[in-house]
């Protein structure tokens, strides 16, 4: 049996499990936070000593590893993980705890102590460094009991669109499988029938709010490409869109990070008010970067050109498009952004500074 058809079945089953799965409460779409870059934050960022413009690379194979967590990458605390803490020779501060929405724990003596977006070993260092200063020598151990935190969200053309829980790593088709496809049906001779769950053609992963990667999934699933189940990590939010249904994603300094439908009607100037454009980061006349997907090109527009009768019909926006609004004054502090990746295409955006 070859690598293509093993991928195939393997793919095939997961996604017809996930649609039996125990139905999950569903949940409309939250607004998409970002915080501030922390230790779980993968995106990839540098300092530049001059200002960087914005620029089209081609990539290989190692665009969609370096999208893909490693293997062997350590879990992070977040909040609502139940963990132990076993102190040696100290039985009166050993005892269970449950991280709080603020990332905090609270220590007898020592107080709140910060351990959300820590490694365990990390974790017991800050919790340390906390007692250090009523114990001598204190030592611990953190034990994670139950993975909360641990959560990917899908929405869009699902049968119980929301958060899924993980107690390992997260994975692609897992995720979408236990969302439940939506199975098409189809009339012939006045009868309806149910065809079965099919592969979506595509999805989009979001990370973040300034980075999103798309997947043709059913051509990488039918070309044998491992990465159609690629490990994802806590917090993405995998959007699967309906059957010929067209949306364009909008990124950065928006209200609404995420996947914004199309209509006949749309426009740029819609699209970026539909996803609360612009916040008070974006500053008071970004430039509005619509990264085309069709050809790569990076159409940038000013954004109070756009908002002039003559700016509104000159840009044109198309299905799979990205438009990301930067960071104001982004090119003064010569700052690179996170990569956009077009995982079909193999393109991706090695850098997008803005202008405020």
């Amino acid at each position: 049996m070859t690598f293509r058809n093993t991928l195939m079945q393997v793919a095939c089953a997961a996604l017809a499990l996930g649609t039996c799965a125990a139905p999950l409460h569903a949940q409309q779409a939250a607004e998409q936070t970002s915080p501030a870059p922390s230790a779980n934050s993968s995106d990839p960022a540098a300092i530049a000593t001059q200002p960087v413009e914005p620029s089209l690379t081609l990539r290989n194979q190692k665009t969609l590893e370096s999208f893909e967590p490693a293997a062997n990458e350590e879990y992070r605390l977040g909040a609502g993980d139940q963990i132990t803490l076993d102190f040696p020779g100290r039985i009166e501060l050993a005892g269970a705890h449950t991280i709080g929405p603020d990332g905090m724990i609270t220590l007898n003596i020592a107080g709140a102590v910060h351990i959300a977006d820590l490694t365990r070993e990390e974790a017991a260092k800050a919790i340390i460094n906390a007692l250090a200063k009523y114990y001598n020598d204190p030592n611990v151990t953190v034990k994670i009991d139950k993975y909360s935190a641990n959560r990917v969200r899908v929405i869009g053309y699902v049968q119980h669109p929301g958060e899924i829980p993980f107690e390992g790593t997260p994975t692609l088709l897992d995720a979408i499988g236990r969302a439940g496809l939506i199975s098409p049906t189809v009339t012939a001779n006045g009868v309806t029938s149910n065809v079965g769950p099919a592969i979506p053609e595509t999805c989009t992963i979001y990370r973040g709010n300034s980075t999103a990667v798309q997947v043709d999934l059913r051509e990488m699933l039918m070309s044998g490409n491992s990465l159609a189940d690629m490990r994802l990590r806590r917090n993405d939010i995998v959007f699967v869109p309906e059957p010929k249904h067209h949306f364009v994603s909008v990124l950065g300094q928006v209200g609404k990070p995420g996947s914004i439908p199309l209509t006949p009607d749309s426009t740029l100037t819609s699209v970026l008010a539909d996803a609360g454009c612009c916040t008070e980061n974006g500053g008071f006349n970004p430039k509005i970067h619509i990264i085309q997907r069709s050809t790569g090109k990076d159409v940038i527009v000013e954004y109070k050109k756009l908002m002039t009768i003559a700016g509104q019909k000159e840009y044109a926006i198309h299905p799979g498009d990205v438009i990301f609004v930067p960071i104001s004054g982004f090119n003064k502090v010569s700052t690179v952004m996170q990569k956009i990746s077009g995982v079909a295409t193999m393109v991706s955006i090695a850098a997008l500074v803005g202008a405020g």
